[in-house]
């Protein structure tokens, strides 16, 4: 357990941009340590590879539904 964290996605403020999250509802870390975001706002799921500096979509990402 450290004491002090490391903000590994998102941090821009709100909005729609790759290297932005709005509400943010669920996160996932996998054996690999990617970091998966359900962006719940932006409709998508955004994964962060460990050591990466912006992240990519993986899925949706266009629209409700």
């Amino acid at each position: 357990w450290k004491q002090n964290g490391l903000t590994v996605a998102g941090g821009n403020g709100q909005g729609n941009g790759i290297n932005q999250l709005s509400y943010p509802w669920g996160l996932y870390v996998d054996d690999d340590q990617t970091v998966y975001v359900a962006d719940q706002s932006n409709h998508r799921i955004v994964e962060w590879k460990s050591g990466a500096t912006s992240g990519q979509v993986v899925a949706g990402g266009n629209e409700d539904g």
